[in-house]
């Protein structure tokens, strides 16, 4: 018999952003963001849950709460932009297309007025002719249930894991191009699908338009485990040492890779009037308890159950969780059911596949009509318990705006966008931004270091990277970055006397020049004297003073021909004494950095100069790591180059990387 879904709808309206029913329940909706998989301590999982139990057990009697988890298959696609650089549009074009597990999680509480009887699989609004309210919320009840709700937020919020947002009356209803919650779960539409009508069958099992469903549930305590907690070991990254803790029911969550939703339910009531039902059950087994082992065994579960409630003040609810999956290929029906199957097997449950009263618990589902599940569908528990089968978390995410690496999902490799210098600082994770890769020889930390460098320099940063072993050539070659590297027949040169159009000389490049020259000059074992290090600063200043009313190119030659000429006659003038400042000495020792010297390509460069507003620097150092010579001049060179740049370049991330470091074990 076909019906209208319009005469068959339990959701009257939707006002104030709540859910109005037929019968006159009224839900409120909160969408919820969970932490993302893998990322949580067996700790954290257990604080996790505590924040679940305590929210329960703020509600009011008579509050449904029920929990939706959607994982929906999607496939990456990638945002186009003409400004994308080779290696960007490369990485899109992988990855583009690439299946993935989406989710999207709704918290859902539904209060109905007390005098509400509970529903059944034979009262279901499902086979209703009409839907008449037989209650209505009083004024009274709804403030108190509203503030129960805020109360509910609050908690799980200040828990530092979830946030939740209500929903609104526009993101509950459908609008004209957009499919709203309701019209979302009648038909299973996906979260980028528009507004679509389909056909709802129930003659084999449940066909929602062109998706075949099958329905799992959890109604019945034979069905569950022996034991349940908050997580448990994720045997596939745990090894003998470390135990790798995972959420107890992602098993039904991010790890069923198909199209699914988890509902999960937990039904309030009066503990009293719970547990008389109960006393009132033990009595009856307890008298038929000598014709069965069967009843003898429920005796003493039903006394277990009674004494834990009493003995440990528990909150004693009703509870159900179903897992509703779905395909569009008829070939792969039973695929499904074997997946789905194996993740409850694995869940230490028996998995029961609904037939008969699948239409009823899928019409329950709809967002606003939890109030009218089938009571005979559900099992006693306590709230400590029903949490444990709670989704905790859910997929990666993208941080928020455009800066950060692309890393992969672990789970199934889509491309996700990881911010690990400001979002970590932002949420008060660390208090800066530096960072120390560790692995051992062939982990992949130059690998990771190459897409790191890429991303940081395609958001504008300036990186100036020190290498040993030319594990940057290629990205430098390909950014059209400085690469500096001794050879043979093309050794290092670099010219720190260089000033850039539009600067000028500063306190930090002079110091910086200072100090090369002292460093050349002297032993590490030798000390200078205050009358040294003036005539230096000296030099420095009338040397630049000189260069400005001359066309003379700044490096070390000229430099040096500027002490031969003209700053021995200031010297005289000034009336510096030989031992105060030896010219001739400095001269001499210096004299290998000059034109014609053993180094004079050194300091000397006409290319690759403008060190300051060049973007990507790199140093690779293997030939010359050993050199009593080389070696410090090069170091004071990339001291004086990073300084200056975070001197001078305001507003911008300044990025100095160290790509090798040896930890050098003596023998004992």
């Amino acid at each position: 018999m076909e019906k209208l879904l319009d005469e068959l709808l339990p959701i009257l309206d939707v006002e104030h952003n709540m859910i109005l029913s037929r019968q006159g329940d009224v839900t409120i909706v909160f969408k919820a963001q969970m932490p993302e998989i893998f990322t949580l301590s067996e700790q954290q999982y257990d604080a996790f849950h505590q924040s679940w139990v305590k929210a329960i057990k703020v509600l009011p009697c008579g509050v449904v709460l029920h929990k939706q988890d959607w994982f929906l298959r999607e496939e990456f696609m990638a945002t186009p932009g003409s400004s994308a650089s080779f290696l960007t549009r490369s990485s899109d074009s992988f990855f583009q297309g690439r299946p993935f597990l989406s989710h999207e999680c709704y918290v859902m509480l539904t209060k109905s007025a007390d005098e509400r009887k509970s529903s059944s699989s034979l009262t279901s609004n499902l086979f209703r002719r009409s839907i008449v309210p037989s209650q209505t919320l009083s004024k009274a009840l709804l403030d108190d249930f509203l503030d129960s709700a805020g109360q509910f937020k609050r908690i799980l919020e200040d828990s530092g894991f979830a946030s939740l947002t209500q929903l609104e009356d526009h993101q509950l209803l459908s609008q004209q191009r957009r499919a709203g919650l309701i019209e979302k779960y009648a038909f299973l539409l996906a979260n980028c699908q528009e507004s679509m009508l389909g056909d709802i069958s129930f003659e084999r099992g449940i066909q929602v338009a062109d998706k075949l469903c099958s329905l799992y549930t959890l109604a019945d305590a034979d069905q569950l485990p022996g034991f349940c907690s908050a997580s448990s070991t994720y045997e596939r990254y745990s090894t003998d040492r470390t135990k790798f803790s995972v959420g107890f029911a992602s098993l039904l969550g991010q790890l069923l890779a198909c199209n699914h939703i988890y509902n999960q339910y937990v039904f309030t009531s009066p503990s009293e009037k719970t547990l008389k039902k109960l006393e009132s059950k033990r009595l009856r087994l307890q008298s038929l308890s000598i014709y069965a082992r069967e009843n003898s065994l429920a005796l003493d579960a039903t006394n277990d159950f009674l004494n834990e409630a009493i003995r440990e003040q528990r909150l004693p609810v009703k509870a159900h969780f179903n897992v509703l999956a779905w395909t569009q290929d008829h070939g792969s029906v039973k695929e499904l059911k074997s997946m789905v199957s194996s993740a409850l097997a694995q869940l230490d449950t028996s998995a029961k596949l609904e037939t008969s009263g699948a239409p009823q618990i899928f019409w329950a589902g709809i967002p606003g009509n939890a109030a009218d599940f089938p009571i005979n569908d559900t099992f006693d528990t306590f709230a400590e318990q029903a949490a444990c089968f709670f989704n905790l978390e859910g997929p990666y995410r993208s941080s928020p705006g455009s800066f950060g690496i692309r890393l992969g999902d672990r789970l199934t490799g889509k491309p996700v966008l990881v911010d690990i210098s400001d979002e970590p600082v932002r949420t008060g994770i660390c208090t800066n931004r530096n960072k120390f890769i560790l692995g051992p020889s062939g982990s992949g930390k130059s690998f990771f270091t190459n897409h790191m460098v890429r991303s940081y320099f395609e958001s504008g940063a300036h990186i100036v990277l020190v290498d040993v072993g030319h594990s940057y050539k290629g990205l430098c070659d390909m950014l059209s970055g400085y690469y500096f590297t001794y050879q043979e027949n093309n050794p290092i040169r670099f010219n720190p006397f260089y000033i850039a159009k539009g600067d000028v000389l500063d306190t930090e490049k002079k110091e910086s020049i200072k100090t090369l020259l002292l460093a050349l000059w002297k032993k590490d074992d030798e000390t200078f004297k205050r009358s040294e290090y003036v005539a230096l600063s000296v030099a420095l200043t009338q040397y630049y003073d000189y260069l400005a009313s001359r066309d003379i190119f700044p490096c070390f030659d000229s430099f040096y021909e500027f002490l031969q000429t003209q700053y021995t006659n200031v010297l005289k003038k000034d009336q510096v004494k030989e031992k105060d400042f030896d010219m001739s000495n400095f001269l001499y020792v210096l004299r290998p950095y000059f034109r014609g010297g053993e180094f004079d390509y050194l300091l000397n460069a006409k290319q690759n100069i403008d060190l300051l507003s060049e973007r990507l620097i790199v140093f690779e150092l293997d030939n010359i790591k050993d050199h009593p010579i080389l070696f410090p001049i090069v170091t004071i060179i990339i001291m004086e180059v990073f300084i200056s740049k975070m001197r001078k370049l305001t507003g911008i991330r300044k990025v100095i990387l160290i790509e090798e470091a040896w930890v050098r074990r003596d023998a004992a």
